[in-house]
């Protein structure tokens, strides 16, 4: 079974990631109280593999991700598939590219993120998410 391992929000630009229980996901906005959440925006949110943090060693929000997952395939997932998180409704929009910032986590790590840094998604549906919530991919 595929779980939600944790969720983060930054409040303002540039500000660190804070570990939240619980969040709010708003359809066709973002999570309430991120810095990110914008109408229309495409990459409301940024789901990132456990698996991936685990094998590069560092921590979940270290790479700015909002929902890091564990147990499900995301980086195989491809744009247009629906991820449901709890009781929100997501769709892959496309794969994050690492930027400049990772390098600040650790020298080297945007290129060691290459092709595995998360899917950007936007909600479908909106709902409120917790740490432990399944996660699956849905069939159209």
């Amino acid at each position: 079974m595929a779980t939600l391992d944790a969720i983060h929000t930054a409040s303002q630009h540039h500000a660190p990631m804070e570990s939240q229980p619980t969040a709010r996901l708003i359809a066709n906005f973002g999570i309430e109280g991120d810095r990110c959440a914008r109408e229309g925006r495409n990459g409301q949110i940024l789901i990132m593999p456990a698996e991936v943090l685990d094998r590069l060693e560092i921590f979940p929000g270290d790479v700015r991700e909002n929902l890091t997952t564990r147990g499900i395939e995301i980086m195989k997932l491809q744009p247009g598939a629906r991820i449901r998180v709890g009781a929100a409704l997501l769709e892959v929009v496309k794969p994050a590219t690492p930027c400049e910032r990772m390098d600040e986590v650790r020298y080297g790590l945007r290129e060691e993120l290459a092709g595995q840094r998360g899917m950007l998604c936007r909600i479908i549906s909106g709902g409120v998410v917790k740490v432990g919530d399944r996660v699956g991919v849905e069939t159209m």
